[in-house]
């Protein structure tokens, strides 16, 4: 029997270290603790994956609580039965120890309550990960309608633009120097040349 820890974060920028921290006190080499850092809405996860390849009957599976496994409410309870009934490998919810599938919860009543609080779980996590992007798309909405605008901020090119323009054109500067001039790159230089309608 081995134990493995499973860390998963939303995102690049969120910090997996207090799960890694509590999969060792647990006793769970960091060796041993697979580490994803992208979204939960499915289990295409590269750690994740590289986790269940290397599973024998009778491994453990440790995770933080029952979000980090997953959002989604019917894959997460796809996956829980195919570890736990398939493969028959163990797993060990460090938040909710109710849902532990260990020997000591493995009589009918046991089973039976960690597959219904299993099921609220998911299902709240599924649900708030919805209210989460509801909530945002909502305030972004409101937030366009308010004249609010999203995304870089759009460079205003100066009134010299048009003479800058004409000398290029003429050949008399180069289109570095005429980038420079406007305090632009030039790549900015051509793509404002082509919106305002200009043959470049």
């Amino acid at each position: 029997m081995k134990k493995y820890g499973y860390v998963r974060v939303s995102s690049k920028d969120q910090n997996p270290e207090r799960q890694i921290e509590a999969m060792q006190e647990a006793g769970i080499g960091r060796q041993d603790i697979y580490v994803d850092k992208v979204s939960g809405r499915n289990f295409k996860r590269p750690a994740y994956y590289a986790l269940t390849a290397r599973l024998e009957k009778g491994d453990e599976i440790y995770i933080k609580s029952i979000d980090r496994l997953g959002r989604n409410y019917q894959e997460i309870l796809e996956e829980w039965r195919r570890i736990v009934k398939e493969m028959e490998v163990n797993i060990i919810v460090l938040d909710m120890p109710l849902l532990n599938t260990t020997s000591a919860n493995a009589d009918l009543t046991g089973i039976f309550m960690a597959d219904l609080v299993l099921q609220i779980l998911a299902y709240v996590a599924e649900t708030e990960h919805s209210f989460i992007k509801s909530r945002q798309a909502e305030g972004i909405a409101i937030a366009r309608r308010n004249g609010i605008r999203f995304g870089r901020r759009r460079i205003e090119m100066p009134g010299a633009f048009d003479e800058i323009f004409a000398e290029w054109k003429a050949g008399r500067i180069s289109v570095r120097a005429a980038a420079d001039r406007l305090h632009i790159s030039y790549s900015t230089f051509y793509r404002r040349c082509r919106e305002h309608g200009r043959e470049v």
